[in-house]
């Protein structure tokens, strides 16, 4: 995903139109879903290679549809772009984080007829949360493979969605043409390769430049909440029958968040909202520093990642519409880079995942929370500065004038 980001998304969509280049890229996830019919190496690495391949052109080509979209239908109406574009990544990401309710129901239905074991021992919670260095999941906990009867009916359902999902944005997506600002038959005619390194060509741009840890957070977050939270809080303490559970809660807030943020994004501006989603993952992170996880607690294991919902909510739309309506000239290049580097962001905290302790990563995700804020504040301060600048030139110009006509 990370390589694809770079070259990829602008070629495809310029190539084949948003609605055939997500076509193309969905059909990458149902090969993945088919290797995992037998999971081996050789059916899971060539596989993951294709879902990377298709995931950095399938978000792009999503979030440029939705641009273009949300901006035509503004047009039509007589309103805001930006507050269109914000409304309508709200909806999508409410469908798409509902996802997480769907996905984890059906695995927890059924992986849940497989028989868990008992309690966990003592030892094994002193280790639990941050205090896990790598050594808190026993096998006592239902780690093993379930029989391969289960594993099929799984990515049955699961192959059979993803075909579905294929077969109805190819019948029933309609196509859309960037109607947007001027220069868009200057695109038509851009060379190949001027396409091919556009993603790079935007880093000339210095709020792209300051925007660069927004999306890296989104990775560092997601990373940490699938990979270390399911594993050091939930499977350590609950069991493994449990982390299905737990993302169905933080995938339904995510989604009920993300459509009303959408929403609000209108009254309240996205700064507001920004500020929203740091402060709530402020919290969660210092409170995961400080809790010791226990069976007993089990509420506490759910609220933890509702609150990191409503946190991902705020990255997941007020990120997607800041990137589209600052870079509206070039959204193919703006969403390629926002994928580039949240996968970026994933790479490396997957990448350090098996060797750092729990609180270590939490305080990388403190520093990075901190870093991305700093930074989109200055892009927020250089675009007040923007705006201002035109209104001031407005008014000193008709002053200008006046003393001239004085002096003749």
């Amino acid at each position: 995903m990370l390589l694809s980001s770079m070259f990829l998304p602008p070629v495809l969509i310029k190539k084949l139109g948003c609605k055939w280049t997500l076509v193309l890229a969905m059909c990458c996830y149902v090969a993945f879903s088919l290797g995992n019919f037998y999971a081996s190496w050789y059916t899971l690495i060539p596989t993951s290679i294709l879902v990377g391949l298709g995931a950095a052109t399938l978000w792009s080509a999503q979030g440029t549809y939705l641009t273009i979209v949300g901006n035509m239908q503004a047009q039509k109406t007589g309103q805001v772009g930006k507050d269109v574009v914000n409304q309508y990544f709200g909806i999508f990401f409410l469908i798409f984080q509902s996802s997480g309710v769907w996905g984890n129901l059906i695995s927890s239905l059924v992986f849940g007829q497989t028989p868990t074991q008992g309690t966990v021992p003592k030892e094994q919670l002193q280790t639990c949360g941050a205090s896990d260095c790598l050594m808190a999941v026993a096998s006592t906990n239902s780690t093993r493979r379930p029989s391969q009867d289960l594993i099929y009916t799984l990515m049955g359902i699961y192959t059979g969605c993803g075909f579905l999902a294929v077969l109805l944005t190819a019948v029933f997506l309609e196509p859309v043409k960037d109607a947007g600002p001027e220069g868009d038959s200057e695109k038509q005619a851009t060379p190949f390769w001027s396409t091919l390194l556009s993603t790079f060509k935007l880093l000339r741009d210095k709020r792209l430049r300051l925007l660069i840890l927004l999306p890296m957070l989104s990775g560092f977050e997601q990373a940490f909440l699938s990979g270390d939270y399911t594993r050091s809080y939930a499977t350590c303490a609950l069991g493994i029958q449990f982390v299905g559970y737990v993302m169905i809660c933080f995938g339904a807030v995510d989604a009920l968040c993300s459509v009303l943020f959408g929403r609000l994004a209108r009254h309240t501006g996205r700064i507001a909202l920004f500020a929203l989603g740091a402060v709530t993952q402020l919290a969660c992170i210092v409170a995961l520093l400080l809790w010791k996880p226990h069976p007993s607690q089990l509420p506490v294991f759910f609220v933890f990642p509702g609150l990191w919902g409503m946190a991902d909510a705020v990255w997941q739309t007020q990120n997607n519409a800041l990137f589209g309506v600052l870079f509206e000239k070039n959204k193919e290049a703006a969403f390629a880079n926002y994928r580039l580097w949240e996968a970026l962001g994933f790479v490396v905290a997957f990448g350090y995942s098996t060797f750092l302790c729990v609180s270590v990563k939490l305080y990388v995700l403190l520093g990075v929370l901190g870093a991305a804020m700093a930074a989109y504040g200055a892009v927020e301060y250089l675009e007040s500065r923007k705006a201002v600048g035109p209104l001031a030139a407005a008014r000193t110009k008709p002053a200008e004038e006046g003393v001239t006509q004085t002096k003749l």
